[in-house]
């Protein structure tokens, strides 16, 4: 009977794993301008919602709280204080995404660390298709209205997400 339960716990586990959204894991973003790393990301779900957390910042100390964020804090933040007195790494900045279809989220919200400007917030997962992404990318687009632009973030390991610096 034990080894009946432990095959079904984990058949369980793995048809978990097995069925996460390819958005979801750990992303490298980088500047558009010269292609450096900027910030390692884990993008996780969590009751049915997308949030993506920054775990490690390029060119700053890694306990950097994000002091030039001197806008309020959105009501619907994730976190609650000031964000200006907020940790740059650990502290969900893109929350409440809606599953759109696979590897697709949206109408959720992004917050700038830099300033504390909030936008609208849509992932895009792009698989590695040898032609337009060489490897898995994940297009993450801010707006306000109709105005927008996207980043283009590499898929990347823990440990290489958490090792930018």
């Amino acid at each position: 009977m034990k080894k009946i339960t432990a095959i079904i716990a984990a058949l369980f586990i793995g048809s978990v794993f097995a069925f996460a959204d390819p958005a979801e894991g750990y992303w490298i973003s980088y500047d558009e301008k010269t292609n450096e790393a900027t910030a390692g990301w884990y993008i996780y779900e969590k009751d049915g919602k997308l949030f993506g957390t920054m775990t490690a910042v390029h060119g700053e100390p890694q306990d950097q709280v994000a002091y030039g964020a001197k806008k309020a804090t959105p009501k619907d933040f994730p976190k609650q204080g000031p964000l200006c007195e907020m940790v740059m790494v650990g502290t969900d900045w893109i929350y409440n995404l809606e599953k759109l279809s696979e590897g697709v989220w949206g109408k959720g919200s992004i917050v700038d660390p830099g300033d504390g400007s909030k936008y609208t917030c849509k992932i895009t997962y792009h698989a590695a298709d040898g032609k337009k992404y060489e490897v898995e990318t994940l297009e993450m687009r801010g707006s306000i209205g109709p105005i927008g632009r996207s980043q283009y973030w590499k898929k990347a390991t823990e440990e290489e997400a958490r090792a930018i610096r």
